[in-house]
């Protein structure tokens, strides 16, 4: 069976402030690859960046049999996440992760939002910004300012966090010019973060809770997961967060994390894997803070964790992806990247 290992070919150059967040990539390219050539898979790999005619010639070239899919899409125009799955799905070539609908909803944190409080689950007060300046906030301060569409904690640092108007329309500002509309204003929520990854195999599955351990406590800082939290080891935002697996919870608590997350998993239409992110107020009460489909698949991220802490390897969990790819594919009568 061939197997292509799609990916974004980072465009960013080496000194952008956001470029680590996109060459991490490269790194799980090379790990996956590696884990389908052990078992046996005929494996290629592809690097899009902006041309997404590239993406077609190559796919009717490769003819594969699936798709693991690790495009994340371009930094400056990050829709194309989902567009790289809805070629695959007009090809009739089966891919691994969520499908393209689900990447358009989940992309766009707002929308999320929207759909979380229709279905009744808890989640925190937000507005949303297309343009500033903005003339009041609805909700009590703080309150955390954030990009619309981005994911991977870019356009998050210490200044996100904002206690008055005047801060706020300074952040806002920032984050219009930086990454475009719009901009979401969320409650701040002073209280422990979770995730909980989910995966399908095949049934849905919660895997167990870990935690984001806020261990800074200085005056003035700001208990959040910022991109150098994510991506600068050695920054003192990244020494102050360390993710714990499992996270020291009650059982109670975890029993309700995990159906919340599993009730988010649905209502996004999520497929294979997901993680959702939770902050829980101090009377113990937990609220989605995002649902992210497809999140970081590099064997050093939180799912990677979270399938540790339930007895399952990356490279077993990377295996049954492309199978489950693969048996999605089988009988569905539409006619293939080879017909086309």
């Amino acid at each position: 069976m061939q197997v292509l290992v799609l990916y974004n070919e980072p465009v960013l150059p080496a000194d952008h402030s956001d470029a680590e967040s996109e060459h991490e990539v490269l790194f799980t390219v090379d790990t996956v690859a590696g884990h389908l050539s052990d078992a046996g898979f005929e494996v290629s790999r592809l690097g899009v960046s902006r041309d997404p005619a590239a993406l077609l010639s190559a796919l009717r070239r490769a003819r594969p049999d699936a798709v693991f899919n690790l495009f994340e899409g371009l930094p400056d125009h990050n829709s194309t996440e989902a567009y790289a799955a809805g070629l695959l799905e007009w090809l009739g070539i089966p891919y691994t992760g969520c499908p393209f609908q689900t990447l358009c909803i989940g992309r766009d944190k707002a929308w999320t939002k929207r759909l979380l409080r229709g279905a009744g689950l808890p989640t925190a007060d937000f507005f949303v910004v297309e343009e500033g300046p903005v003339e009041e906030c609805p909700i009590e301060w703080p309150v955390i300012v954030k990009p619309g569409l981005q994911d991977a904690s870019v356009g998050l640092d210490q200044n996100s966090v904002v206690t008055d108007l005047e801060r706020l329309n300074e952040r806002v500002a920032y984050l219009l010019d930086a990454y475009g509309p719009p901009v979401l204003v969320e409650e701040f929520i002073r209280g422990r973060e979770f995730n909980v990854g989910l995966i399908e195999a095949p049934d849905l599955q919660a895997l167990p809770v870990s935690e984001i351990v806020f261990v800074d406590q200085g005056p003035g800082y700001w208990p959040i997961v910022t991109y150098d939290a994510k991506w600068k080891p050695g920054s003192r935002d990244y020494e102050a967060t360390p993710a714990k697996y499992p996270a020291e919870v009650s059982s109670r608590l975890a029993q309700r994390l995990h159906s919340v997350a599993k009730q988010a998993f649905r209502l996004l239409g999520c497929r294979d894997y997901a993680r959702v992110d939770f902050r829980v107020r101090p009377n113990g009460k937990p609220c989605v803070l995002e649902v992210n489909p497809n999140p970081d698949f590099s064997p050093t991220a939180g799912l990677a964790g979270g399938l540790i802490s339930a007895g399952l390897t990356h490279a077993q969990f990377t295996v049954e992806l492309v199978q489950a790819a693969l048996a999605r594919g089988q009988g569905t009568g539409r006619p293939g990247v080879m017909s086309i």
